[in-house]
Formats: C-alpha cells, sequence, structure tokens
C-alpha cells in the first residue's frame, strides 16, 4: 500500500469534501425514502396489514436476505476498501480487470443461486414463516409461491450491489441512490395498476420490475464512467477480497439467522404481527438511511484511502466528524418520532384496509423500535471505520455476541409480550452491539478528535429541550379545542410541534456554535 500520500492539514471545520457526497448520497436517499414510505401507503391502503402481506414481506425478505449475505456485507466491507485501492488514475487498467472478474464470477454463481431457490422454495418458506400454518393454512402455500416468482431478484439485487461499489469507489454516488428510488416507484406503480388482477402478486411483479431497472442504471452509470465489461475468471486482488470477507460472511450467516428466527417467531404470533413490525422498521428505517447510511458511506472511501496512506491523523478527523454528524442530524429525527408517532403513522398510513387498531399496535412497536434507533445509527459509522482498516473480523465476532444478546430476550419476552417481546428484542441487540464497537474502537483506533464528548452533550441537551418544546406544543394542542379532525389535524399538529421543536434544537446549538451547526447554516445560507 502507498505510504506517501500528501497529508491533509487539519482544519477546525468539518471536511466539506465529506459533507458533500453525504448531502449528495442524502438527495438521492430522501427520493428513495420518500418512495419507500409511498410504497408503505399505498401496501397498507390496499392490502391494510394483514397476512397477505406478512405472506409478501417474508418472500421478499429471502432476495433481500441473499442480496446481504452475498453482496451486501461485501460491499462496505470488501468491495469498496479494495476498489478504492485500484480507483486511483494510475492502476484504471487494474480496475477495470478487476470489475470484469468480479462481474462474471457473481453472475455466474448468482444464476446458480437462483436455480437452487426455485427447487428449495418449500423449505425456505417452512424456515421462515412456518407458523403461518397455525394460523391460516393458505398463507404457507402463498409463501412458496411468491418466494418463486421473486427469486430473479436476487440476480438483479446483487449484480446491481457489485455496481454499487464500482461506483463508490470512484466517488460516485448519486446513481446508486436514484436506482433504490426507480426500484420503490416500480412498486408503487405496480400494486394499483395490478392488484384488481393479480392481488398481492402484484407487489411480486414490482419487485421484479424495480430490480430489473435498478440493475440497468447501474450498469450504465458504470458504462459512463468509462468502465467496461470483459469476461475475466481471475485477478489478484479477488484473493484479497474474499481473506476480507470469510470473516464478514461467518458473521451474516449469524445475522441473517437472526432475521430469520425473527420472521419464524413472529409469524406464530398472529397472522399481522409481520406486517405491523414491517410498518415500524419502515418509519424507524427512514431517518438512518437517509443519515446514519449516506454519511457513512460518503466517509467510507475516504477513510480506506487514509489507512492505506497510513494517515492516522486523517482518518481519526473523518472519523470523528462523520460520528458527530451522524449524532447531530439522528436525534431531532428520533425525539421527533418518538413523540408523534401516532399522528405521525395516522396520516401516513391510516386509511383503506388500515384502520386505527393497526395505528396502536404500529406505534407501540415504534417507540422499543426507536430506543435501538440511535445505536444503529452510530454502528453504521463504527463498522466502516473498521472496514475502512480492512478489519473484518472484530465486527464479525461483535455481530455474533450481539444476536446472542437477541436470542436471549426474545425467548425470554416472547411468551408475555408477543410481537413486542422480539422488537425489544431487536432493540437489546442494537444496543448490545453499537456499546461493544464503541469499546472497540477507543482500543484499536484511540481517542478521537479533541472536545468530541463536549460537543455529543451539547446535542443531547439541544435534543431534551427539542423534547420540552414539543410536548408543551402538543399539550397545548391537545386542549385547544380547534375544529380540525382527520389528516389535516394530523399534519398541522406535525407542522407546528414539529418545526417548533427543530427551531428550538437548531436555536441551542448555534447559540454553543457547535462546528457542524455553523457549517450547515453556511450551506444552507449559500
Amino acid at each position: 500500500m502507498p505510504n506517501d500520500a500528501p497529508t491533509q492539514p487539519d482544519s477546525p471545520t468539518p471536511a466539506p469534501g465529506l459533507a458533500r457526497s453525504a448531502t449528495l448520497l442524502s438527495i438521492g436517499n430522501i427520493a428513495s425514502r420518500v418512495l419507500g414510505l409511498l410504497r408503505e401507503m399505498v401496501i397498507n391502503a390496499i392490502f391494510g396489514p394483514s397476512g397477505l402481506v406478512s405472506a409478501f414481506t417474508v418472500a421478499s425478505f429471502v432476495p433481500t436476505m441473499l442480496y446481504d449475505f452475498l453482496i451486501g456485507g461485501m460491499l462496505s466491507a470488501a468491495l469498496v476498501p479494495v476498489l478504492s485501492d485500484y480507483a486511483r488514475p494510475e492502476r484504471r487498467a487494474e480496475l477495470v480487470r478487476l470489475v470484469g472478474a468480479l462481474v462474471s464470477l457473481l453472475a455466474v454463481t448468482l444464476a446458480a443461486v437462483v436455480l437452487l431457490l426455485q427447487i428449495s422454495a418449500p423449505q425456505v418458506a417452512w424456515l421462515l414463516a412456518g407458523g403461518f400454518d397455525d394460523l391460516d393454512p393458505t398463507l404457507l402455500p402463498l409463501t412458496v409461491q411468491m418466494i418463486r416468482l421473486i427469486s430473479p431478484a436476487v440476480w438483479f439485487f446483487s449484480m446491481a450491489g457489485l455496481l454499487t461499489a464500482i461506483l463508490y469507489s470512484l466517488h460516485r454516488f448519486t446513481f446508486p441512490a436514484i436506482a433504490t428510488a426507480v426500484y420503490n416507484l416500480a412498486i408503487v406503480l405496480a400494486a394499483p395498476l395490478l392488484a384488481e388482477r393479480l392481488g398481492i402478486i402484484s407487489l411480486v411483479i414490482g419487485v421484479l420490475a424495480g430490480s430489473a431497472v435498478q440493475f440497468a442504471l447501474m450498469a450504465w452509470d458504470v458504462r459512463r464512467a468509462g468502465l467496461g465489461f470483459t469476461i475475466q475468471w481471475s485477478h489478484p486482488a479477488l484473493g484479497r477480497i474474499l481473506r476480507l470477507y470469510l470473516p464478514i460472511a461467518a458473521g451474516l450467516v449469524v445475522a441473517q439467522f437472526q432475521v430469520g428466527l425473527d420472521r419464524r417467531l413472529a409469524s406464530g404470533t398472529g397472522e399481522q404481527s409481520i406486517a405491523w413490525m414491517r410498518s415500524a422498521t419502515t418509519l424507524q428505517q427512514l431517518p438512518l438511511g437517509l443519515i446514519s447510511v449516506a454519511i457513512s458511506l460518503a466517509a467510507l472511501p475516504r477513510l480506506s484511502q487514509h489507512f492505506a496512506a497510513q494517515n492516522e491523523a486523517a482518518y481519526r478527523r473523518t472519523l470523528s466528524r462523520g460520528l458527530r454528524m451522524v449524532v447531530l442530524l439522528i436525534a431531532p429525527a428520533l425525539v421527533g418520532l418518538w413523540l408523534l408517532g401516532e399522528p405521525t403513522i395516522r396520516l401516513l398510513f391510516q386509511r383503506g384496509a388500515f384502520t386505527p387498531a393497526d395505528t396502536l399496535e404500529v406505534a407501540a412497536a415504534l417507540r422499543v423500535y426507536l430506543l435501538g434507533a440511535l445505536f444503529a445509527a452510530v454502528d453504521f459509522p463504527l463498522n466502516y471505520a473498521f472496514y475502512a482498516r480492512n478489519n473484518t473480523l472484530l465486527p464479525s465476532l461483535v455481530g455474533v455476541l450481539s444476536v446472542g444478546v437477541y436470542a436471549v430476550v426474545a425467548f425470554a419476552l416472547l411468551p408475555g409480550l408477543g410481537y413486542l417481546g422480539l422488537v425489544w428484542a431487536d432493540t437489546a441487540k442494537q444496543a448490545g452491539h453499537s456499546l461493544v464497537m464503541i469499546g472497540l474502537l477507543f482500543w484499536v483506533v484511540g481517542r478521537l478528535e479533541a472536545g468530541m464528548g463536549r460537543d455529543l452533550l451539547k446535542m443531547a441537551v439541544a435534543a431534551g429541550a427539542m423534547a420540552g418544546s414539543v410536548w408543551a406544543v402538543t399539550y397545548w394542542w391537545m386542549g385547544s379545542g380547534l375544529a380540525l379532525s382527520g389528516w389535516l389535524a394530523d399534519f398541522v399538529l406535525l407542522a407546528l410541534a414539529g418545526g417548533s421543536g427543530l427551531a428550538v434544537y437548531a436555536a441551542v446549538l448555534l447559540l454553543w456554535r457547535l462546528p457542524e451547526a455553523e457549517m450547515m447554516r453556511k450551506r444552507l445560507r449559500d
């Protein structure tokens, strides 16, 4: 690895390159997440949080699970760090050969996986949703049918994931976010257009169409970047990628076992349980995707390059500022969702087949999920910080430990709390993983930038002030007697309480002259 890269000078303000990249990812992610919300709104309005949606959730989890195992973990842990090393202009010819080898090998492997999934669909459905048999005997055969229909999406998702890693290594962030938005749009269009004729299968058609278009867009952007595809079956970097990925693969086996166990246990608690958990997870994942994932992915190539150049000062600076940006932005989102969860759910989902009783169930799950969301938000940059150092073993071992935490809590709480016991178990898993990763970070990397603890305390105080403002406005609203009802009442409440809370949060941080807050104000003003 090169060790003569120029050292970046210290700066009292956050690195603008990281902020620009994260902003670019967030803009694309906003479109994706908004369409993802619209997708859930359409699904809930047409089908409600029903057994049909639970069966679709299980079936659509299969390509997601295989993508996470085959590409998702490899993307950030192995592909982006290695590809970033080859993405320098002087190594572009080697990058083309490496890309050819990765595309050729993965395309053939994925075709075999799709064929195997077609054959083993009944067994996969029983493993993930065997509890359906005790609730509705039609749900398990439907799940088998949908798994078979949806299986080609494994190929499209995973190939698109590989192309995503290539684009990230080239610092091209726009198309990956756009592609995900197009995927969500396909489901949004397929459900109302095809539901009357195909029923729940319309969602499967949307997944297939969306994943295919996603792959096509990513391939086009890679072509635009000047990288052609040539059939290759070997490259020296493949061994390096495999060595980095093997510890992750071992951890992913355990992690996917946990998700599968979660689905299996939930399938026995009621045919609507998985659908309720799906809606709550959608709201929890919205700020995580817009903020934590975007910032972490933007920081990963820079962290990898700083580590390769043995520039530990720049590495710690980039990581510190990434973590501060995550906490700065995620804190108000989580406070707002915690205090305004019910009106948010009513406004977004409560129409058509989605009832007020469903709102209460989803809100209960959401509050528990949000307790783990702060830990999950911090966990993304921590994991990527280790991946950038070519250390995939420690995060994998911590992942195994966290799954053990999940299993203990799940089996302890499931008899008394039902599906909410599984939600508490997921929160315990997130908290355990994050706390251990924080300890390992200090052990491996040492102290981060000076003043980080002080700035995090300021953010916590500002979040507390925001909570007080939101509560006060909500309390006033409940007793105001204004003649508003339905979606308009919820919209006005969210605008007043959420807007006042954000204003208080921003004002407190600007009064303290927090560097990240000052930077964001300057960017908005410019």
